[in-house]
């Protein structure tokens, strides 16, 4: 029987494992604010939303994330705090998203790391997920270099954990991507 098994587990896991973790994602930003309530009833039950919302002094940027937490709870999205992990636990979040040099340390907590990059792939080690961008054209980002879908998939296929596309994304560009896991930021207001 032993043999079947490939190696052996690790005796603690760097970060809690959400299964399933989620296919749709939204990230806030000031662009989609007033829709943020539409847009989270308008997703699948059990998306996920990581709130960013970096234009907000921090009592606003609290108060808005409480706001949406309650929503997001009432619809089982998975809220995701772009912030340490120290943070995301004080603030009641499910996890904390950002770069991987900002998430590299702290307590273990559900970690999604943006990533644009090999080289940032590489340094994203205690992440549960990656968001890989921009895949295509952004407004963020207009006239940006982007992956495209071939450059996404090689990235994605180096990962070794669930990889999220991002940049560029609505149901349309996912479905054309054939990717089951994407984000988007505005990508949800139409």
């Amino acid at each position: 029987m032993a043999r079947c098994y490939s190696g052996a587990m690790p005796p603690r896991q760097p970060f809690p494992i959400i299964h399933p973790l989620p296919d749709i994602w939204l990230l806030t930003d000031a662009r989609n604010d007033a829709a943020l309530e539409t847009i989270l009833r308008r997703l699948p039950r059990g998306s996920g939303l990581v709130f960013r919302h970096y234009h907000l002094p921090a009592p606003e940027r609290r108060a808005r994330f409480d706001a949406l937490k309650r929503l997001a709870g009432q619809r089982g999205h998975l809220m995701i705090l772009s912030g340490s992990a120290s943070q995301a636990r004080r603030w009641g979040a499910d996890g904390a998203y950002g770069a991987p040099h900002l998430l590299a340390r702290g307590p273990a907590t559900l970690r999604l790391v943006t990533v644009h990059s090999l080289h940032e792939l590489r340094r994203a080690r205690r992440a549960a997920a990656v968001l890989l961008s921009p895949v295509f054209p952004t407004r963020s980002h207009p006239g940006g270099k982007v992956l495209g879908p071939l450059r996404f998939r090689l990235l994605a296929g180096r990962t070794g954990v669930p990889a999220i596309a991002l940049g560029g994304l609505n149901p349309h560009a996912a479905r054309r991507l054939r990717w089951p896991r994407w984000a988007a930021i505005d990508g949800h207001l139409r």
